[in-house]
């Protein structure tokens, strides 16, 4: 049995690779600044973080990607931040790589991660949603990640609470609210209320036994989570609105890196 495999976690900022072994332990880790400019540009760093963890013996390769993915055929449908749009993700690495690679979509790797040894370890029936510049997340449901008919994975990023909204940001308007600001306090309230709603929505469809809330905005939980549960309780039905945990998450940014090294366990 492989005991170390490769995790990249592929963000619009930074890429964030390391080996870890089956108990989600990092080895060994490295980052870099995403490329964005071309694909041959990004294509190239990746194989230069590749040929350095490789060193380390690991077995099998895994990808967390803001991506639409599908597994059927490990083509990149949709990407978001990085050049991967309609390409052959997987026959490419695994052609240059020459050992077994698995790629997922960014936010199901970091629910994987926590499921496994994280928030949700132990729990058949989970979500995560991960709150930062964007809104993305995962589902394990009977103790397995869901990842749809074409393994695309669920997009819950992609839930339309207000049809035709702004596009959402955050920190500058916690660091106001924090600040003292009433309107910024209020607007981040409000937020939290959207999210409760959109909770609501998740324990009606899913029953879920918890939800794991992760991400950089997900730090000001504080000021956001009572109005969210407030909400959610307003809007879930019993008896799943009295029974699920909602949680924070534990792993913090490692979350995506060793969820793309299960992945990548996954492979063999």
């Amino acid at each position: 049995m492989a005991e170390r495999a490769i995790g990249i976690d592929v963000g619009g900022t930074k890429i964030a690779a390391g080996v870890i072994d089956r108990n989600g332990r990092i080895l060994r880790r490295v980052e870099r600044p995403t490329p964005t400019e071309s694909r041959d540009e990004f294509l190239e760093l990746l194989d230069e973080i590749v040929d350095d963890l490789r060193a380390e013996a690991a077995e099998a390769i895994g990808f967390g990607l803001p991506s639409t993915i599908d597994q059927r055929t490990g083509r990149v449908v949709g990407s978001v931040h990085v050049p991967l749009a309609d390409f052959d993700f997987r026959d490419h690495a695994a052609a240059r790589f020459s050992i077994p690679v698995a790629l997922d979509n960014d936010g199901n790797a970091a629910a994987i991660a926590e499921w496994k040894i994280g928030a949700g370890r132990g729990a058949s029936d989970m979500i995560m949603l991960t709150l930062g510049t964007g809104v993305g997340g995962g589902l394990i449901l009977d103790g397995k990640p869901y990842r749809g008919w074409v393994g695309a994975g669920a997009e819950i990023g992609h839930m339309v609470l207000a049809y035709g909204g702004e596009p959402c940001t955050g920190r500058e308007l916690v660091g106001a609210a924090r600040d003292g600001n009433g309107e910024a306090l209020e607007a981040v309230r409000e937020i939290g209320r959207r999210l409760g709603a959109a909770l609501g929505s998740l324990v009606n469809v899913f029953n879920p036994e918890v939800i794991v809330i992760g991400g950089g905005f997900s730090q000001a939980r504080d000021l956001f989570l009572e109005p969210a549960l407030e909400t959610m309780k307003l809007e879930a039905l019993p008896p799943g609105r009295d029974l699920v945990r909602v949680v924070p998450a534990l792993l913090g940014p490692d979350a995506g890196l060793v969820g793309a090294g299960f992945v990548g366990f996954e492979a063999l």
